[in-house]
């Protein structure tokens, strides 16, 4: 035989050798998605001894490259930190560097002078309390705090700090500095501008508020079916009831309408105590069910543009 004839058909016997691999290769991938169809009809063991079963499957599935996710921590925001540490720098005194305070202020601002108060002159530090914080590049900050005295009296710091994204901790870099408090922002107006007196919601949120409140009655009767909410307990109230009812939609004033009716409410609670009388104020959503009003939800946030926040 001559060798060119040899050649091709050892050419021809590779070629078919390759085609009998990919018909085989393509027959077990035909399986392994029968099997897979069939493990999902008869159940999900049967589809994990599929998967397990399916080698050509496997290896395609871990072949593929892992995606790398970079992520980046959160700053925190440092306002506890300033708030400790204007608490301590305050109670301190730069004669008694030894002190408890002095030397919190001190681990939390090594490089801060401490105050030089005169005995007696000044009113008992009654609380400390961070009301704002701003961060002006990746690693500092400045937060502003409120100091308020036994007296009244009613002062705001501001407060320098560094922070260390990699383990989380603050440094105060520079004295406290006195500033003037926060504005007051202006107050949009009042979404509640239905008022509602008298009959049945004002008595379903009068009744809700005396179960709620003072333990009289069980609260799940004034819920919505779906709705859990648990009465306050114990009950700090001996007394509760409702001065007045406002709300967002003019169904709140009017008869009880069809079922699934939503209305938007706030009402104003006079609860008494041993101690007094305490005026609080609550949002609610109401919900109308054969002929009643229901508590659907009591609101934790403002109620704008009639839905709910």
């Amino acid at each position: 035989m001559s060798p060119g004839k040899q050649a091709s058909e050892g050419e021809a016997a590779a070629a078919m050798a390759a085609g009998a691999r990919l018909e085989a290769m393509r027959r077990r991938v035909r399986f392994s998605r029968l099997a897979a169809w069939a493990a999902i009809a008869a159940g999900p063991i049967a589809l994990g001894l599929a998967i397990t079963s399916s080698p050509a499957t496997v290896e395609a599935a871990t072949a593929t490259t892992p995606t790398a996710v970079r992520t980046t921590p959160a700053a925190a925001d440092p306002s506890g930190a300033a708030q400790l540490f204007v608490g301590a720098w305050l109670r301190s005194r730069a004669d008694d560097a030894t002190s408890a305070q002095a030397r919190l202020a001190q681990s939390l601002a090594p490089d801060v002078d401490l105050p030089d108060p005169v005995s007696g002159a000044q009113a008992k530090l009654d609380s400390v309390v961070a009301v704002r914080s701003a961060q002006h590049d990746d690693d500092a900050w400045s937060v502003t705090v409120a100091a308020q005295y036994a007296d009244g009296r009613l002062r705001y710091y501001t407060i320098p700090l560094v922070s260390d994204s990699t383990d989380g901790t603050f440094t105060v870099t520079g004295a406290p500095g006195a500033v003037a408090g926060p504005g007051r922002a202006a107050v949009p107006a009042s979404p509640y501008r239905v008022s509602v007196s008298g009959g049945d919601l004002t008595s379903a949120v009068d009744e809700f508020f005396a179960a709620y409140l003072t333990g009289a009655g069980e609260v799940d009767r004034y819920l919505a079916p779906g709705v859990n909410l648990a009465a306050v307990s114990p009950a700090p109230y001996t007394a509760a009831a409702v001065q007045q009812v406002s709300a967002v939609e003019q169904a709140a004033a009017e008869k009880v309408p069809g079922d699934g009716t939503n209305v938007h409410v706030l009402a104003q609670v006079d609860a008494q105590d041993a101690g007094g009388r305490w005026p609080l104020a609550y949002e609610l959503t109401l919900r109308a069910r054969s002929g009643r009003w229901e508590v659907a939800a009591l609101e934790s946030g403002t109620v704008l543009d009639g839905v709910a926040r």
